[in-house]
């Protein structure tokens, strides 16, 4: 049994508090979803769960964490460098319990999650592999480790739809206690049973948590219930307190009107509206103590605002893409054949495909012809977002094209609507989260004046509270839209066709027709 006694974790370089006397016990059978805001600390907390070494450059903590001498496995969000440059084979000969099984043993490991089994011995460099292999594969290595306990950091990052159904049902049925961080909606409510979520309210400077023992939506329905009836009770109590304050500003009024006009003779009546003010000053004093004891309007952190302009539109029947490839291949490998592709107008295109199809390698080519094109206004937003990003800059000065104060206070002002804090907004990109880079590549996107996005994974790194936000921008911006997804939420809601990459070519995905629903 994992237990969290008082936990408190502290960011070194600007002292602000992440998590505050957190406590929780991971039981026997739990599955627990960690959700908040991008930034608020959640894989901070699995990596310092796991092992402290892993977070002692940038944050200190108090508290006690009780492993009890389980055996964890952990999955981390992103691989090293160092591990994305070994083979497959040398990254499993790695693992400590990997020459102890059979191969039959390590073969079910890979077939549990959908892995060609052959895979595991290959020579092939790990950083070759598509974003669902390299996950697919850590999955794989934990599971040969046998742990008593899984600490998983978006587990559900660039899996294919199959393997998502896939690990869904590991989750349900693998008998493990689980804590993980996932951004998927979808999977989140057909797996978690327990609900951590982590909180920055009052502009980021107060942390707060929340542990419910109940499934997500339920978790949601209960909250937002929770903050209407606290908002109605809050608005009743302010509305009874300015009358009564209206009431109490005419009593003062008329005894500082009497005390102005009271006659030097009458030195009686002046003491008595003397000791009338003193009343009604008491008053005061007791209306001010009750409204501060009052029910006070629900203190949430919102998730992020962002939309398009309303330039970006394409208009009906314009053709944005006739994309025409007889092989997709790397080095050597054809991944496919005969790849058309034709997008007019508005339309918002989503690619899906099993992990390794090569969805990523063909909307780089799709990216690369659109962003020559002079008649469009194209954007691309990369799976890995370093592509773009230079880790040395503050997210303003990304943003910046003049660099004037009127453009940086403007930019500033955005960041602010994306959950940004202010020191955030001069920390190094390399020290955001993986959310906070996509939120920046989204507000590039918005001051570009964009009519194009050509997008894979858009959603992959936005929280379950910021995903919905960014999903209504999406499917209320009037540009095309191509990209690559297996968010089932972002499909359902956003895109207008789906298609299927295969090794014969792009086809409509008919499992994706009219009517699709992410539930």
């Amino acid at each position: 049994m994992l237990q969290i006694k008082n936990l408190t974790i502290t960011h070194r370089k600007d002292g602000r508090a992440l998590l505050k006397d957190f406590s929780f016990t991971l039981e026997p059978g739990e599955r627990a979803a960690l959700i908040g805001e991008e930034g608020d600390g959640k894989s901070t907390l699995l990596k310092l769960i796991y092992d402290e070494k892993l977070v002692a450059d940038y944050a200190e903590y108090t508290g006690e964490i009780i492993k009890g001498g389980l055996k964890l496995g952990y999955l981390a969000q992103e691989l090293s460098p160092e591990q994305k440059g070994r083979s497959v084979y040398e990254f499993c000969a790695g693992l400590p319990s990997f020459s102890l099984l059979t191969p039959p043993e390590v073969s079910d490991c890979a077939r549990r999650l959908g892995l060609r089994p052959e895979l595991l011995w290959s020579d092939r460099p790990v950083g070759t592999l598509s974003g669902g292999e390299k996950v697919k594969l850590q999955l794989a290595g934990i599971l040969m480790e046998r742990p008593d306990a899984l600490l998983l950091d978006e587990p559900s990052n660039d899996l294919d739809i199959e393997t998502l159904q896939g690990l869904e049902a590991f989750l349900n049925t693998c008998g493990l206690p689980a804590l993980y961080v996932s951004h998927d909606e979808t999977l989140i409510e057909r797996t978690a049973n327990v609900i951590v979520h982590l909180e920055q309210v009052r502009r980021k400077t107060l942390p707060r948590w929340t542990v419910a023992r109940m499934p997500y939506r339920q978790y949601v329905e209960a909250r937002q219930a929770r903050f209407a009836h606290q908002g109605q009770v809050a608005r009743e109590e302010r509305s009874r307190y300015e009358k009564q304050q209206e009431k109490f500003r005419q009593i003062r009024s008329k005894v500082e009107h009497a005390q102005a006009t009271v006659s030097r003779s009458d030195p009686h009546g002046g003491r008595l509206l003397k000791k009338k003010m003193k009343a009604v000053q008491s008053m005061g004093r007791r209306l001010q103590r009750a409204h501060s004891e009052s029910v006070q309007a629900p203190d949430s952190e919102d998730a992020a605002f962002v939309r398009f302009g309303a330039g970006t539109a394409v208009p009906n029947g314009k053709t944005v893409l006739d994309f025409r490839l007889d092989r997709l291949q790397v080095g050597p490998r054809v991944l496919a054949r005969n790849i058309r592709l034709h997008v007019a107008g508005p339309e918002k295109i989503c690619i899906v495909g099993r992990n390794g199809a090569g969805k990523t390698t063909l909307l780089r080519q799709i990216a690369a012809e659109l962003l020559a094109r002079s008649d469009i206004r194209a954007a691309y937003m990369p799976q890995n977002y370093e592509e773009l990003l230079n880790g040395a800059q503050t997210p303003v000065d990304f943003l910046a094209s003049s660099g004037s104060r009127q453009e940086t206070a403007r930019i500033r002002t955005f960041l602010g609507s994306m959950k940004y804090t202010a020191d955030e907004m001069e920390h190094g990109v390399s020290e955001l989260s993986g959310g906070q880079k996509a939120k920046l590549l989204f507000l590039k996107m918005v001051f570009s004046g964009c009519n194009v996005l050509v997008l894979d994974e858009p959603t992959r790194n936005l929280s379950p509270l910021s995903g919905p936000v960014i999903r209504r921008a999406l499917k209320a911006f009037g540009g095309a839209v191509v990209s690559v997804s297996h968010d089932r939420r972002y499909i359902a809601e956003v895109c207008s066709r789906v298609y299927r990459l295969t090794e014969r070519g792009l086809f409509p995905a008919e499992d994706f027709g009219p009517g699709f629903s992410a539930r």
